[in-house]
């Protein structure tokens, strides 16, 4: 770590929400998974004194692991805001609503995201959350009966933005425009899939609708699955850890020409293949700040470097073209 990566990194608005963040934010899925409550301490420690303030989490986090429930990642992040109470303020804390926990807590009803909202600050052990997303577009639930359940938390105090991840251009401009013609809250921020390798499902309409409309864009599976890491360059690899199964579906001619560009400008900057792939997606137009998870300190550190890293016009448009 050199003392450049120390130094104060600029923080970045989101969106219209009143909220300013780094343009990196820690994607706490990891947490009551890959990282212990120990480790999870440590790794935010070091994150906050890179200078870097977000935090992505979910209720949902991690119902995936054998034996968990849901709320794990938000327990380990309540018990570090404990731990040093002053922490809170200066975080930008994220979690979301609406992924199934069990079979009868799902979606965006007004009675599941006031009980879901409730659960959430007592794990998180706070009395508000910065941005509040919901996690994914509940057809069985009208549009603006979601919003006003937000309005109902944004009134009290207790939320100060809502957000939309997973939601399609359609579904966004529905829901902004039944937030406009209704004078409800409105989605600020919205968290789609989007990196080096997937592109398509955010570049276009989805794009253009958030530029046009102002919206702060935090992007997940910034490394593909950890892909763009460079960890992962045959089928021998993806049993390095946990999560190589989910990259085995970029080891193709397109993602091996991916990984060569990151190779080609990260031996100009003396950077990671990793470090480069997050810094093109913080000079994109329409992407506030993407989020990558961590389990180590030296991977943090990475992060830290990767929101200093600045790339030249001919680096992201061979990057640009070796990904399109």
């Amino acid at each position: 770590m050199n003392e450049r990566s120390l130094g104060l990194i600029r923080k970045r608005p989101l969106g219209r929400t009143g909220l300013e963040i780094a343009p990196l934010v820690f994607g706490g899925n990891v947490f009551g998974w890959t990282v212990d409550q120990q480790t999870a301490f440590m790794l935010l420690d070091r994150f906050v004194e890179g200078g870097l303030n977000a935090i992505d989490t979910a209720d949902a986090y991690s119902t995936w692991v054998p034996g968990n429930q849901g709320g794990e990642s938000e327990t380990i992040i309540g018990n570090w805001f404990k731990a040093s109470p002053a922490r809170r303020e200066k975080m930008v804390l994220i979690t979301k609503v609406g992924a199934q926990l069990v079979e009868d807590k799902k979606g965006l009803s007004a009675k599941r995201i006031a009980e879901a909202a409730e659960n959430s600050w007592r794990r998180l052990q706070t009395d508000y959350i910065d941005l509040y997303l919901s996690h994914r577009p509940d057809p069985e639930t009208p549009v603006d009966e979601t919003l006003r359940a937000y309005e109902n938390l944004i009134r009290q105090g207790k939320v100060k933005a809502i957000g939309a991840s997973n939601y399609n251009a359609v579904q966004l401009r529905e829901a902004l425009t039944i937030a406009s013609k209704q004078c409800l809250p409105r989605y600020e921020v919205l968290e789609p899939e989007y990196n080096l390798y997937d592109r398509s499902g955010y570049e276009g309409e989805l794009r253009d609708l958030c530029i046009e409309e102002g919206l702060g864009v935090i992007t997940y599976y910034s490394l593909a699955s950890g892909f763009l890491s460079g960890k992962y360059r045959s089928q021998d690899d993806l049993g390095k850890s946990v999560r190589g199964r989910g990259a085995s579906k970029y080891l193709n001619d397109r993602g091996f020409r991916i990984l060569h560009a990151l190779d080609t400008v990260a031996g100009v900057h003396g950077a990671a293949p990793a470090e480069v792939a997050l810094a093109w997606l913080i000079a994109r137009e329409g992407v506030t700040a993407p989020i990558a998870s961590a389990t180590n300190v030296q991977q943090v550190d990475s992060l830290i470097r990767a929101a200093h890293l600045r790339l030249s016009i001919s680096d992201t448009e061979l990057l640009s073209a070796a990904s399109g």
